[in-house]
């Protein structure tokens, strides 16, 4: 039981490192919001991992609650995409000095 409980975390720490790393290296908006949403699924899996082998910890609402959070957050990345690629013409991190019209 507790070796399935280590695989879980083990999955989630590559995601971990796999969205961190998107987030350190990709110049690109886009795929920086994916990197975050990586993040996000990892701490989610933590989360509903723990609330399998701990009773009552509430790790499941709080899942949920992360993914309400997740989808609002993408919503304000991808309108902060549209207005940035209607100004610059490009979603390159480096290009934006301003997002002022």
């Amino acid at each position: 039981m507790a070796a399935e409980l280590v695989d879980f975390a083990l999955v989630s720490v590559a995601l971990l490192g796999i969205g961190i790393y998107g987030l350190a290296v990709k110049r690109n908006f886009i795929r920086m919001l994916f990197a975050v949403e990586i993040v996000i699924n990892a701490a989610n899996l933590n989360l509903v991992a723990f609330a399998r082998f701990i009773p009552d910890s509430g790790g499941q609402t709080l899942a949920l609650f992360s993914i309400a959070i997740a989808a609002a957050e993408v919503a304000v990345g991808l309108s902060l995409i549209i207005v940035a690629y209607r100004m610059y013409q490009n979603v390159d991190v480096a290009d934006f000095r301003s997002l002022r019209g």
